[in-house]
């Protein structure tokens, strides 16, 4: 089955082949999929960063061929790039480059090469933050359903973003997310970086977070905020309420 790498910023995933149906996640640039099935000009794709699938459209499409042992290196912030043909594109932390030469400011993407800025350098793909730090980065990016880069993210994206910016994969939905990692039994014992879900009425996770310090949450709710958080679940100053009812917490990194 032929590999495939995305060359635009993102393209949407959608739960069918419609424009009409919801954008449940997005592949990002550099990120590697397969084609499954076909319907009219949508094609339905499998991810390899976390195992998703959903439909895309072939008029948003820009990818290439590439080879199954070839390995992206995790953008860490924003990048200003050329690709050969002249298409200028800014492409967002969590994106993925391959075989960048920074003496030359190049990179691969599939069979394509770009090139970038003086600002190229190995800066661009490291970070001396703690996972927690990494999180503080997005503060108020907006939430967008389905949304996995800084300019518009959801909850459960959030968390999966901030935790690729450090070197591992944890699954797209919080409901999968919630089997990640190891679970810790009380809020007491959880350090910066854990992830606490909530669930719904019927007891069904719908909504996740990082601790960031203790008493605080930090998650993607209308935008990426700071929130109180204690055993009952996140408090909000703004509403004089409670907004998420605590479930679990699980330590993934």
């Amino acid at each position: 089955m032929d590999i495939f790498v995305c060359e635009n910023v993102f393209v949407p995933l959608r739960s069918a082949p419609s424009h009409k149906s919801e954008m449940l996640s997005q592949i990002l640039f550099g990120e590697k999929y397969v084609i499954t099935d076909s319907a009219g000009h949508w094609l339905k794709v499998k991810t390899f960063f976390d195992d998703y699938s959903g439909w895309i459209d072939q008029n948003h499409l820009l990818h290439s061929g590439v080879g199954d042992d070839t390995h992206g290196r995790v953008l860490q912030r924003s990048l200003l790039c050329c690709r050969n043909d002249g298409t200028r594109l800014v492409l967002e932390a969590g994106c993925e480059i391959y075989n960048p030469d920074f003496s030359a400011r190049t990179f691969y993407a599939g069979e394509n090469s770009y090139s970038a800025g003086d600002e190229f350098s190995e800066l661009v793909l490291t970070s001396s933050e703690d996972i927690a730090g990494s999180g503080l980065r997005f503060i108020n990016s907006p939430y967008i359903w389905g949304g996995r880069i800084p300019s518009g993210i959801d909850c459960s994206g959030f968390t999966q973003l901030v935790c690729k910016l450090h070197g591992f994969s944890i699954p797209r939905d919080s409901r999968d997310q919630s089997d990640a990692g190891t679970q810790i039994s009380f809020l007491e014992e959880a350090i910066p970086g854990d992830l606490v879900f909530f669930d719904d009425d019927r007891g069904n996770i719908s909504h996740v977070g990082m601790i960031l310090s203790r008493g605080l949450v930090i998650h993607a709710s209308g935008r990426v905020r700071i929130d109180i958080i204690d055993h009952q679940g996140i408090y909000r100053n703004d509403i004089s309420g409670y907004s998420h009812r605590l479930r679990t917490i699980r330590r993934v990194a």
